[in-house]
């Protein structure tokens, strides 16, 4: 019996997916009937991510990173453009507050958590500098030029860009990424190994014995994109019933990219602080930074094309208060990974960020 329901197990959750999928396609859902796609979409991100984390530990690091990564990127990407294209209230901020909330999540709120989860081994914890520092600065580069430069652009009124700058930004973002992927993968991959400490070594050990098979990772990826189609289709039917959901409460605009990019990144953000707890806080950093580079570098570009298709301007520009949360990330992470050590102190500095950031995007 235990066997029979290892095999069937891990079909469960996209197959829930699909049927939620073809229920919302017979009827659409409406305000307040939204329990049962809320929890399919959620099954659905889930499935994914697992599977897309089950070939991650087929192909070992930094593949790994890269393959959730660019899952979480797919799922995020979906989202928004479901909202774009359903034209729902004030969806021109949408891609920006998404994103926003992502870089916060992963700068502030994953670093922050996995830093304090490694300390209660180490006093110091330790990480590759150089490949920390690489993944930094690709990161605040990109955030820089979609997320801060918009406010300060004459071309147009707001903070939005004109046609041209829009398309510099996503370009320059697409290639970062893309060499940043190919210094990560074959020219510099030594610099994203994990540094384990002596006594991670039993733990390391356990794992690599428990390396999933070609077998299981071929139907991984199968599940995988039957988790995507999922995804991608619900968020579809849910964009708006969503929104009015968060209006209803009378939060503000802003949380509704919090919600997207808290949902998306729950997953990899469990595994990243997972990955801490047997100090392998190399592999934490490489998932959470990776993650919001392929936000940036993938989402962005994509909700460019889109929005010039439907001819739908977008605000990327932060407000005031949000350039000063980016500015401050910025310059605590510098300082926090720029060494390639850390200590429960910053740590905790990190969480504080983030907490703000979610406490002002409720009460701005």
């Amino acid at each position: 019996m235990e066997r029979t329901s290892g095999r069937v197990q891990p079909y469960l959750a996209p197959l829930f997916g699909i049927l939620v999928l073809a229920g919302c396609l017979l009827a659409h859902p409406h305000r307040i009937f939204v329990i049962i796609p809320v929890a399919g979409l959620i099954v659905s991100v889930l499935a994914a991510v697992t599977n897309a984390e089950v070939i991650a530990h087929r192909v070992g690091e930094p593949l790994g990173a890269i393959i959730l990564a660019l899952c979480v990127t797919v799922i995020e990407a979906s989202l928004i453009i479901s909202m774009m294209v359903g034209h729902s209230q004030d969806s021109t901020t949408v891609a920006r507050d998404t994103v926003f909330a992502s870089f916060m999540i992963v700068a502030n709120g994953v670093i922050g958590i996995s830093i304090l989860v490694a300390s209660r081994h180490t006093q110091v914890v330790r990480f590759q500098r150089s490949g920390t520092a690489t993944l930094l600065a690709t990161l605040l580069t990109m955030g820089a030029l979609t997320l801060v430069l918009p406010s300060f652009t004459l071309k147009t009124p707001g903070p939005t860009f004109s046609t041209s700058q829009l398309l510099f930004a996503a370009t320059s973002c697409l290639a970062l990424y893309l060499l940043f992927i190919f210094v990560q993968t074959i020219r510099h991959p030594e610099d994203f190994q994990v540094v384990a400490l002596p006594e991670a070594a039993d733990d390391r050990a356990d794992l690599l014995a428990y390396r999933p098979t070609m077998r299981q990772s071929t139907r991984s990826a199968a599940l995988l994109l039957v988790s995507l189609v999922a995804v991608v289709g619900i968020a579809e039917t849910l964009s708006t019933p969503l929104e009015y959901a968060i209006h209803a409460v009378g939060a503000p605009q802003a949380v509704v990219g919090l919600v997207i990019a808290l949902l998306v990144l729950l997953p990899e953000s469990v595994t990243a602080v997972r990955a801490a707890t047997r100090n392998e806080v190399q592999t934490s950093i490489n998932l959470s930074l990776g993650s919001a580079i392929a936000s940036i570098g993938l989402t962005i570009p994509t909700i460019a094309i889109v929005s010039l298709i439907i001819h739908q301007h977008i605000a990327l520009g932060l407000n005031p208060m949000g350039l000063v949360l980016f500015v401050m990330t910025a310059v605590i992470a510098s300082i926090t990974l720029g060494s390639g050590e850390a200590t429960l102190m910053q740590g905790a500095i990190h969480v504080v960020l983030f907490g703000a950031f979610v406490f002002l995007a409720f009460v701005p």
